[in-house]
């Protein structure tokens, strides 16, 4: 199992203990909207089931999955820590004691958040590592194209890979896109209207598809310049002109841009490089949720096969 990134044990105190509670409740809510019949065949009978990760990624999602079974007067004992990748499968990671009837309910939700979270932060940590290959100093990013409803897992997993999860929601910064300025009439007049309403608190980025667009940006007063959907290229001469006229003018890439070309948008003169695939189509790590049993090595993947 190689190192866990260093601030992976810090990022879960960022999450209010109340908006987790709020989730696993909503999630469980969602699971189980009026009777869990199959409930009755277990009962509230003591057991205890032993958490199984079956396949390569970094462990992602301990505070959710936590939380869905506090909710169901679970106790959950981890043997893995957060953000630690894991490359010895199939590993026993975790043991949840409780009720059979709750931890069954729980399962399900449990073991969704933790593979699509775990998924994005072992992609997360595959783009870190690019970086660090190149030696850049610049920063990868996701975007807001996340999944609605799921959007506090998926950037909390971009963090735990060890990438910035961009700006959190539309109230986090202000991006003024192609529409925006369309709308508005021009760059100028966009960003002064920003700025009059958000004051100095907010940061201000312009979507620009020409050097023009760019140099328009920064001058009207724009904290960030996205070039959207330019070639490795003329992002690197843009970035250079933009930053020998407006030295403290922050230059994202985005649009386009994905695992194997990332690394052709790294340069001294851009500080971002951001793309959608962090969040979307990412692949998932497999987890399941099994009773424990003496007679059944549950690591086993024929054990279903194995004569009672």
């Amino acid at each position: 199992m190689a190192s866990q990134l260093s601030i992976a044990p810090y990022i879960s105190h960022i999450i209010p203990p109340t908006t987790l509670q709020g989730i696993a409740k909503q999630w469980l809510a969602e699971d189980v909207p009026s009777f869990d019949i199959a409930a009755c065949v277990v009962g509230d009978k003591p057991e205890e089931c032993v958490l199984l990760c079956k396949s390569p990624g970094v462990l992602c999602g301990v505070p959710f999955f936590n939380a869905v079974f506090q909710q169901l007067n679970c106790d959950v004992t981890w043997f893995i820590a957060e953000g630690t990748y894991i490359d010895d499968t199939p590993s026993r990671i975790a043991v949840v004691k409780g009720p059979a009837s709750c931890i069954l309910q729980g399962e399900r939700p449990a073991l969704n958040c933790i593979a699509r979270a775990s998924g994005i932060a072992t992609h997360a940590r595959e783009l870190r590592r690019i970086r660090e290959e190149y030696t850049w100093e610049g920063q990868i990013a996701g975007t807001r194209k996340t999944t609605p409803g799921f959007r506090l897992v998926e950037k909390y997993a971009l963090l735990i890979g060890g990438i910035s999860t961009h700006r959190y929601d539309l109230s986090s910064m202000v991006m003024l896109k192609d529409n925006h300025i369309w709308s508005m009439g021009s760059i100028s007049a966009a960003v002064k209207r920003t700025r009059e309403i958000g004051g100095f608190s907010i940061k201000i980025e312009v979507e620009c598809r020409s050097i023009e667009e760019a140099i328009e940006a920064a001058k009207s007063g724009a904290d960030i310049a996205m070039l959207d959907n330019w070639s490795p290229d003329s992002a690197k001469t843009a970035a250079e002109q933009l930053k020998n006229d407006f030295p403290h003018l922050i230059i994202e890439c985005s649009g386009g841009i994905r695992k194997d070309n990332c690394h052709l948008y790294f340069s001294q003169n851009i500080d971002v490089v951001s793309m959608s695939s962090t969040t979307q189509g990412y692949g998932v790590v497999d987890f399941s949720l099994k009773v424990k049993r003496d007679d059944i090595d549950i690591t086993n993947p024929l054990r279903d096969r194995i004569k009672q």
